[in-house]
């Protein structure tokens, strides 16, 4: 018998959520799961002449030295080329399946759990996948628009969908991996960045990006066994922060031609001492004799020379920090057609979003990581619940809708710490839907999911690798009948950090290099056994795009 008690007032997209049953907020990751705070605006990249990054494609051509030297200083011209991957980070334990992405049991995602199973995953039995709708053509909750199986009436869907066109829907895929993880804490090592860089992501200015000034760039940890400290996760979170990534300083203002100051640049550099990084002398060739330490003298002038160089190579390639501003990207805004409206781009998270999508997407960034706050929302309605993920589902489908504009393909990944459950009672508002509201934190109703898509065509799954069928590559690990993550499921179904890893191995697997996993990642806890069994998709690019 369902009992209906007054629900509390669902909360607003950006209202904070505090909770009896929670502490007062203290650490920055309780303030960020409340929504209490967003994530700091600081840059991380640097805007000086000694200091820039290197660039992509050269609008006019330099010197045919200097292109020497930017070979002699290791300044690299472009990315790696390889798949673009964009990580959502959602803070606070957020529903992500069963009322969203579908998930079941060992059968894979349509192998349905019990009534009581769904309720706790917020479905009342009028609402479960197999329930009769006569409003749905399948007559079911059942929607498979982004080919992975999710509830017709998802929140996230529904978001993606609203963001997606169709044709952008048709070339997507997904799979979801049943896997614990700890409530409300910034402890679970799921961000799997680094061995995304490890695995060949780079960016023509940055590896990687994020939102966050953390060492994953995001609310979770990496994993300790991925991080390298050398590729830290820039600060990417407006405009500003990605047009300062090449700021001259005053040298590019004084001229209207980006030409010309690549041309004083050139000139300073062969002033400098010619275009030998290694040995000082004069543009003629000559040694240039230096005062004090020799040794010490020569690196100095190597360092100055490649520091104008890298500078040189910035202003030829992009001419104006314009070519990197999402804000002047009519894909993105201020278009008959853009993915988001004036008054969208105007809040916070859409323009954060805008900026490493438009870094990672165009191959500036090998990939970057998206916080979002205020994913603790077990506030006993569903209506909060539901407009956050509404929220998140515009921004992951705003990814994905930029991709296909711009004729890439992109990996995005979703994972949130933690998960909740259900209270057994109907939110009937208009933004409840229906559905039962959350009560309280719950890690055993975790999981997480990624998407695909692929500009020549949807993903295709695996069928038969492992020894398993394609639905059991769809959905990786399983559920119990009762809703519960079944933890001998899978590798990954109880360790957070063989799940990060396996995000990267599919990541490989998308580009054909499956097969390095093993000799990259030796202390991933994953057998080479196990890789066939972890993998969702067959290839779709041929090591690079």
């Amino acid at each position: 018998m369902i009992i209906r008690k007054k629900l509390p007032r669902p909360k607003k997209l950006h209202e904070p959520l505090l909770h009896a049953d929670h502490p007062r907020p203290v650490t920055r990751r309780d303030f960020l799961s409340a929504g209490l705070i967003g994530s700091q605006a600081v840059v991380v990249g640097s805007a000086g002449l000694f200091s820039l990054f290197g660039a992509n494609k050269a609008h006019a051509t330099l010197a045919t030295d200097i292109q020497s030297l930017k070979q002699q200083c290791g300044i690299q011209t472009a990315g790696a080329g390889k798949i673009p991957f964009i990580a959502f980070d959602l803070s606070g334990g957020a529903n992500l399946n069963g009322s969203e992405v579908l998930i079941g049991g060992a059968g894979g995602q349509l192998d349905f759990l019990s009534t009581a199973g769904y309720n706790k995953l917020g479905l009342p039995g009028n609402m479960l996948p197999n329930s009769p709708n006569p409003g749905s053509a399948t007559n079911n909750f059942i929607s498979t628009a982004l080919g992975l199986a999710w509830h017709s009436d998802g929140a996230i869907l529904r978001g993606i969908l609203s963001k997606t066109a169709t044709t952008t829907q048709a070339g997507t895929n997904g799979a979801v991996m049943a896997a614990m993880s700890q409530n409300d804490t910034q402890n679970n090592p799921h961000n799997p960045m680094y061995g995304i860089y490890t695995a060949g992501a780079d960016g023509a200015l940055l590896p990687l990006i994020g939102t966050q000034a953390s060492t994953s760039g995001g609310n979770s940890m990496a994993p300790a066994t991925m991080i390298n400290l050398s590729v830290l996760p820039t600060v990417i979170r407006r405009s500003q922060d990605v047009t300062g990534l090449v700021n001259t300083g005053q040298l590019g203002t004084m001229f209207s031609d980006p030409n010309d100051t690549v041309s004083v640049l050139e000139s300073v550099i062969r002033l400098s001492g010619g275009t030998n990084a290694s040995t000082p002398s004069d543009k003629l060739g000559n040694v240039v004799i230096q005062p004090g330490n020799a040794q010490t003298d020569a690196v100095l002038k190597s360092q100055m020379l490649c520091g104008y160089t890298k500078s040189a190579a910035l202003v030829d390639t992009f001419g104006s920090p314009a070519a990197l501003n999402p804000d002047l990207d009519t894909n993105i805004v201020g278009g008959a057609n853009s993915i988001f409206t004036a008054a969208e781009y105007a809040t916070g998270n859409v323009a954060m979003t805008a900026a490493v999508m438009k870094m990672v997407v165009n191959g500036f960034a090998g990939a970057g990581t998206i916080q979002l706050g205020g994913y603790d929302y077990h506030d006993s309605t569903r209506a909060t619940g539901e407009g956050r993920n509404f929220a998140a589902g515009q921004l992951i489908g705003a990814c994905l809708e930029y991709a296909a504009r711009v004729g890439v393909p992109i990996m995005i990944y979703v994972f949130t710490d933690g998960s909740l459950s259900s209270t057994n009672m109907v939110d009937n508002s208009t933004g409840g839907r229906g559905k039962f509201g959350w009560q309280g934190d719950n890690s055993s109703v975790a999981a997480t999911f990624f998407l695909v898509y692929n500009p020549a065509g949807r993903a295709t799954l695996l069928d038969g690798a492992g020894g398993l069928p394609a639905a059991n590559h769809q959905q990786i690990g399983a559920y119990t009948s009762d809703g519960s993550v079944n933890t001998s499921a899978s590798p990954v179904s109880n360790s957070v950090t063989a799940l990060a890893y396996s995000v990267v191995l599919n990541y490989m697997a998308l580009h054909g290099q499956q097969g390095n996993f093993a000799s990259l990642f030796s202390q991933s806890g994953i057998a080479s056994s196990q890789i066939d069994q972890l993998t969702a998709f067959a290839p779709i690019v041929n090591g690079v795009i």
